[in-house]
């Protein structure tokens, strides 16, 4: 079976298509932050418009836990995708309520509506199968055909995602099948050298991506939060890093298996150490096999790649024909701590082939130290979807599209 795609609909004039989007954008005091995953919508939204089709757009925002919660609501995405849209977009109050049924009644062709947050309905998330499909059949009577574009969640049985697109005609959007495209392109045949840079706080977030890339990559870069617990299974002492005994032996399995395969892991050589976890820590670069030699001693805490580290990153990045980057190098959120992940940003700008930002923290990083989304081969909307695709995972989203 092949992926369901948008001309597998035939003619949408007319016609109301619900549109599942990921739309989960960051908020601060209802303003969105940071508004890349209202624009990745776009490529999708302007073709069903350009179609005459009438458009209803659902997601969720955050964990509202099944009831409605003003700090939640979708208002602020709704105005944000008329202004990017250049065009009204009606927004109804409630998920399938009389709001809704009414906003999506008054569309025309060519028109958009947004209802509201689609978790203000416990039948969202509902684990029981029948309480989901419930829900599901009232989103169904707001469509005639739905399209799936929310790669972030196509990991999640829930009913927008995988029950609605078994009631009703459906077929996966343009992000959904650039998605796909990119992480098919990172598992099969990757042009090489192909080169995979993890980082993040934990190395259990990762354990099913390096058991799963090992054999297919050369090189791993292992930086965050994740490269203590590397350092502690070679030996060396990381003071009050972040450190994940329970996964030791699993990592010093990891060190065995991509020596035996031949591949490259390049852990850092050098680490920024810092009095404590602030923005405003004294810190200082020291050797990562002298992390307790720092002046802070067994109280020291490791915060970001060195440059030493962070110059060798750049270089094996650079020199890779595909590069797959998921997890910050440090704590960009502070100014001080941010260097090592801004040199592996910089760095994917530059490579000569395929240069894949594997979304979440990793695309939140790169947009807030000043890069363009377009500077990168692809910034991944997927997060956790991404990562369980290159685990190896079946996605419940997916299948039910067809993917097999």
């Amino acid at each position: 079976m092949t992926l369901r795609t948008l001309e597998s609909l035939g003619s949408l004039e007319g016609k109301r298509v619900i549109v599942r989007c990921d739309l989960n954008v960051p908020l601060k005091d209802g303003v969105i932050t940071d508004d890349g995953r209202v624009r990745a919508s776009l490529p999708t939204l302007k073709t069903l418009i350009e179609a005459g089709a009438r458009v209803v757009v659902c997601s969720h925002l955050g964990r509202p836990d099944g009831a409605p919660d003003p700090k939640y609501s979708l208002a602020p995405v709704a105005k944000r995708l008329s202004e990017l849209l250049e065009q009204p977009v009606a927004f109804a109050s409630d998920t399938v309520g009389e709001s809704a049924r009414e906003t999506v009644s008054a569309l025309e062709n060519g028109e958009v509506a947004v209802i509201e947050n689609l978790r203000f309905n416990a039948g969202e998330t509902a684990k029981d199968d029948a309480t989901r499909q419930a829900f599901a059949g009232e989103l169904a009577q707001l469509g005639d055909v739905l399209v799936s574009d929310g790669f972030g969640v196509v990991h999640r049985k829930q009913a927008s995602v995988y029950d609605l697109a078994e009631i009703l005609p459906s077929a996966a959007g343009l992000l959904i099948a650039t998605e796909l495209d990119v992480l098919d392109r990172l598992t099969e045949n990757p042009e090489r050298p192909y080169t995979v840079v993890l980082g993040g706080s934990k190395v259990s977030d990762k354990l099913g991506v390096i058991s799963h890339l090992l054999p297919r990559v050369d090189r791993l870069l292992v930086g965050g939060g994740m490269l203590f617990t590397f350092l502690a299974a070679q030996g060396h002492a990381v003071a009050s890093s972040l450190l994940e005994k329970d996964q030791l032996d699993t990592v010093r399995g990891y060190l065995a298996e991509a020596a035996d395969r031949g591949v490259e892991i390049v852990l850092p050589t050098d680490v920024v150490v810092a009095a404590s976890f602030a923005a405003d820590a004294d810190h200082e670069t020291v050797a990562a096999d002298a992390i307790e030699e720092s002046s802070f001693g067994a109280s020291g805490i490791g915060l970001d790649i060195g440059p030493d580290t962070a110059a060798a990153f750049a270089d094996a990045i650079r020199s890779s024909k595909t590069v797959f980057w998921n997890g910050p190098m440090g704590v960009f959120e502070f100014p001080a701590f941010a260097a090592g992940t801004k040199a592996v940003a910089q760095a994917l700008t530059e490579v000569d082939g395929l240069g894949v930002v594997g979304g979440g923290d990793s695309a939140a990083a790169v947009r807030q130290l000043g890069f363009d989304d377009d500077q990168f081969g692809h910034i991944s909307t997927g997060g956790g979807a991404s990562l369980e695709f290159l685990e190896g995972k079946k996605l419940p989203g997916l299948e039910v599209l067809g993917w097999a």
